[in-house]
């Protein structure tokens, strides 16, 4: 449909003001000089997201671009596997210019704004994230950064998988107490975190299979395996070490749920 075509259905009332901007913001793509990206700016006005830079194969003079172009149109950015090599320049690129840094422990992760208005206001959505030991911090944190990114507060119970259970059942005691919507479980090694902990709540829990682990069903794999065929209903699983998807995908389950 041509624009011309939107903004005359909602002359004539064949449109609403809320169908209109989701119509108009899949016309809303930035290109970036070089046909480095095209970035899909509105995205969050059409899916209530935000667009994500994926950095991994992206050296500094093109995150630096992409982020310029979304942070002039937005005031925030989230850039996701960040390599290790150039994070601290990347940091201190953006703290130069004035802008606020969230980076997650031991994350690769980053939020970037420019003010706390820029970021989306707060839709009464409440995660939960769990992670089985300090290795899956990372992860974790990642998932933390991209639930602020959705206007959502988060409640954190970290290093406390199944090897020592106990340390779990305080942290999810606090959470239910906290009337969390969505628990997202970081677990490597077995993964057995997340059934265990689906297995206690009335809530859709949400297992990101962490790469950690050695020997047979290294990098995750034994993890991811494991959470694929968990006997607990309730539990969805994103990719290995998916921290942003895991928390989008776990806000936009909140934020619904307080509409």
């Amino acid at each position: 449909m041509e624009l011309k075509d939107i903004l005359l259905d909602y002359y004539n009332d064949k449109k609403s003001l809320d169908d209109v901007i989701k119509n108009i913001s899949l016309f809303s793509i930035e290109y970036i000089e070089n046909n480095i990206a095209q970035i899909d700016v509105n995205r969050d006005l059409r899916k209530f997201t935000p667009e994500v830079i994926l950095a991994i194969n992206k050296n500094m003079v093109e995150i630096v671009s992409i982020s310029n172009k979304i942070m002039e149109k937005k005031g925030y950015v989230v850039i996701s596997k960040i390599k290790p090599v150039i994070i601290k320049k990347l940091i201190l690129h953006f703290k130069k210019k004035g802008f606020i840094v969230e980076r997650g422990y031991k994350s690769t992760s980053i939020l970037v704004y420019d003010k706390i208005g820029s970021l989306p206001a707060n839709k009464g959505g409440k995660i939960g994230i769990i992670c089985g030991g300090t290795s899956d911090i990372g992860i974790a944190e990642e998932v933390r950064i991209a639930c602020i990114s959705m206007g959502c507060s988060t409640h954190l119970g970290y290093d406390v998988g199944i090897a020592g259970i106990h340390r779990l059942l305080l942290s999810l005691k606090e959470m239910i107490s906290n009337n969390v919507d969505v628990l997202v479980v970081v677990a490597g090694m077995e993964g057995a975190l997340s059934s265990v902990v689906t297995s206690l709540v009335n809530i859709p829990v949400i297992g990101v299979p962490a790469s950690i682990g050695y020997g047979f069903g290294s990098n995750g794999v034994g993890s991811l395996s494991s959470m694929l065929q968990s006997c607990t209903f309730g539990l969805a699983v994103v990719n290995i070490d998916n921290g942003i998807g895991a928390g989008i995908f776990a806000s936009l389950i909140a934020n619904k749920g307080r509409q």
